[in-house]
C-alpha cells in the first residue's frame, strides 16, 4: 500500500481531485482555494507524480486501488471525486470498482475509450533534456522549447521539475515507467458493472478528448451522465476557463 502525497483545504463535504499525466496536485491549488469555502478538498498526487511514491506498477485499477486506499487511511467513507484526463479515469475505475465511495463524480476532458498514442512528442523532449548537465531552468525550458512549439505545455512540465538532495535537477515524475508503460494511459475504461450515480462529464469546446458520438458508449457505464461543454476551452479547460469552470462544478455538485 502506498501513502499517497496530498493536501487538505476547507471543511465541510469531501471532494477528492486528481491530476492528470505529468501533473501534480500544485496544478489544482487554486481551484481546491475556491471550492473550500464549501467543501474539504483533497488534493492528491497520484503514484509516480508529484511527491508520492514512484511503483514499478502502474495502471488504471492500481491507481484506483491507491485512491480506495486513501480513502480508508483518512476515515472517508464517501467523497465526491473530480478526475481530469488521466486522473477522470482512475476516479471512474474507482466507480466501476467501489461505486459506493462516490457521492458526485466529474470527469473532466476525458472519456472512457481507448485513445491512440498522442504524447510522443512530449515525451521525446523529456527523454532528450540532459539533466545531468543542465545549468539552470531557463536552461532546461529553452531545451524543451527547442522541441515543443507551444509554451503552455513547456510551462506545465517544468513545473514538475525539481532538485535532489545533491542539488541535480530531477523530474518529480517517474518517467521511467511511464514511459515504458505508456499505453496504460492510453487504456479504455472498462467496468463490470455500471455506475448508477450522478455524473457529470465536463469538456472543452476546443478539446477532441471527448467527441457526441462518445456519449452512448459512456451512457452504457454511466447512465446517469449528463453532458456540458466549455466554450472556448481545450483540454486543460480548468485553466483555460477557470471560472466558468468552477461555476459548473459548484452547480452540479449542489444538485
Amino acid at each position: 500500500m502506498l501513502t499517497l502525497h496530498h493536501k487538505v483545504l476547507g471543511q465541510g463535504p469531501a471532494l477528492i481531485i486528481l491530476h492528470g499525466l505529468f501533473g501534480s496536485l500544485d496544478n489544482w491549488i487554486s481551484h481546491a482555494r475556491s471550492l473550500s469555502d464549501r467543501f474539504s478538498v483533497y488534493l492528491l498526487d497520484q503514484r509516480n507524480h508529484g511527491k508520492s511514491p514512484h511503483a514499478e506498477e502502474w495502471n488504471y485499477l492500481i491507481m484506483a486501488e491507491d485512491l480506495n486506499d486513501f480513502m480508508d487511511q483518512h476515515g472517508i467513507m464517501q467523497a465526491h471525486l473530480l478526475g481530469h484526463s488521466m486522473g477522470g479515469k482512475t476516479v471512474m475505475k474507482l466507480a466501476g470498482e467501489y461505486p459506493e465511495r462516490i457521492d458526485h463524480l466529474i470527469v473532466a476532458d476525458m472519456g472512457i475509450k481507448q485513445y491512440p498514442p498522442h504524447h510522443q512528442h512530449i515525451l521525446d523532449s523529456i527523454r532528450s533534456l540532459q539533466l545531468q548537465t543542465l545549468a539552470s531552468r531557463k536552461e532546461a525550458r529553452e531545451q524543451l522549447e527547442s522541441q515543443l512549439d507551444d509554451a503552455s505545455i513547456v510551462q506545465f512540465l517544468l513545473k514538475s521539475l525539481g532538485r535532489d538532495e545533491q542539488k541535480n535537477f530531477r523530474w518529480k515524475f517517474n518517467f521511467d515507467v511511464i514511459d515504458a508503460n505508456y499505453r496504460e494511459v492510453l487504456a479504455p475504461i472498462q467496468n463490470h458493472f455500471p455506475f448508477e450515480g450522478p455524473t457529470l462529464f465536463l469538456s472543452g469546446g476546443n478539446s477532441q478528448y471527448v467527441m457526441p458520438e462518445d456519449e452512448k458508449s459512456i451512457l452504457e457505464q454511466f447512465p446517469q451522465a449528463t453532458f456540458q461543454t466549455l466554450s472556448g476551452a481545450g483540454h486543460w479547460l480548468h485553466a483555460d476557463k477557470p471560472q466558468a469552470f468552477l461555476q459548473s462544478v459548484n452547480s452540479f455538485l449542489a444538485s
